[in-house]
């Protein structure tokens, strides 16, 4: 039997206008990240909902190569305090912010790929159109 190896981080903080959440996603391997804005401190139960409604909606990152999480002891207590030490000295994920930042430029990079074919075919549409009134014209319609 294979074992899959998948850990997941929530974050929330203030950024000073919103209250955002990053989720990061490890697994197999593989890294990703998803920015949520929240507006309004988020409470527990609207947090539980949406990872428990909402996870598959959520649009991550591409998953980038990731060297595996840290040993984990097996202690609750311990894992618990060291978490809340981790969480004390780091606020947001630098790998989460890499991951955002390059997400971000590849939709750029698309949306402005899209926008130049957009304007590309509308300008042979115009051509086209300038070609056919010539042509009716030279037609004498």
């Amino acid at each position: 039997m294979r074992k899959i190896r998948a850990s997941s981080t929530l974050t929330v903080y203030h950024d000073g206008q919103f209250w955002v959440g990053v989720f990061e996603r490890a697994e197999e391997g593989r890294y990703s990240a998803c920015r949520v804005v929240f507006g309004a401190e988020p409470s527990n139960e609207e947090i539980q909902q949406l990872v428990c409604e909402r996870w598959n909606d959520l649009r991550f990152t591409r998953p980038t190569a990731h060297e595996g999480a840290p040993r984990q002891s097996a202690n609750p207590k311990r894992r618990q305090r060291e978490a809340s030490r981790e969480m004390a000295r780091r606020g947001l994920s630098t790998k989460a912010q890499q991951a955002l930042s390059e997400e971000r430029e590849a939709s750029a990079k698309q949306r402005k790929a899209d926008s130049r074919e957009r304007r590309e075919s509308e300008k042979r549409e115009r051509f086209e159109r300038r070609k056919e009134k010539r042509k009716r014209k030279h037609r004498g319609k």
